[in-house]
């Protein structure tokens, strides 16, 4: 389970012209599954997501987690994430999951992250979603579960 995560100072995502998640200072998590993930490898990814330390202390040092400032965390599936990219001009799609098991481990990832995490929004999943944000930093990190 991939998670690209941004440090943001506020995030949105819309579907049909509706805000369906925003959070403002906190993570905002493109989130992409592949067919060996399990919810070990969500929960592995949530750990990380909470206390990945990438925002900054009072010495402006990258030392606090998004536990520790209190942010929010915004989740969006991204199968794109999952993307074949090394040889020709297309993308290949061969190493996302299938849609059913990337919405099982996406719902699983979302619900474990609200039951551990006071905010927690998100997108919808397999929705054609517009998602705004203001990356504070900029802060752009990619991470493993």
């Amino acid at each position: 389970m991939k998670g690209l995560l941004q440090r943001v100072s506020s995030a949105r995502v819309e579907v049909e012209g509706q805000i369906v998640g925003s959070i403002d200072q906190g993570l905002m998590v493109l989130v992409g599954v592949e067919p060996q993930d399990t919810q070990a490898s969500a929960d592995k990814l949530l750990h990380k997501l909470l206390n990945y330390r990438v925002f900054s202390d009072a010495d402006g040092k990258m030392n606090l987690s998004l536990r520790d400032v209190e942010g929010g965390l915004l989740l969006v599936s991204q199968f794109t994430l999952a993307a074949y990219t090394k040889s020709g001009m297309r993308p290949s799609f061969s190493k996302a999951a299938p849609p059913a098991l990337g919405a099982e481990l996406f719902e699983y990832l979302l619900n474990q992250a609200k039951s551990s995490h006071e905010v927690v929004e998100s997108g919808q999943f397999g929705a054609d979603m517009q998602v705004h944000l203001v990356n504070d930093g900029p802060v752009t990190f990619m991470l493993e579960g």
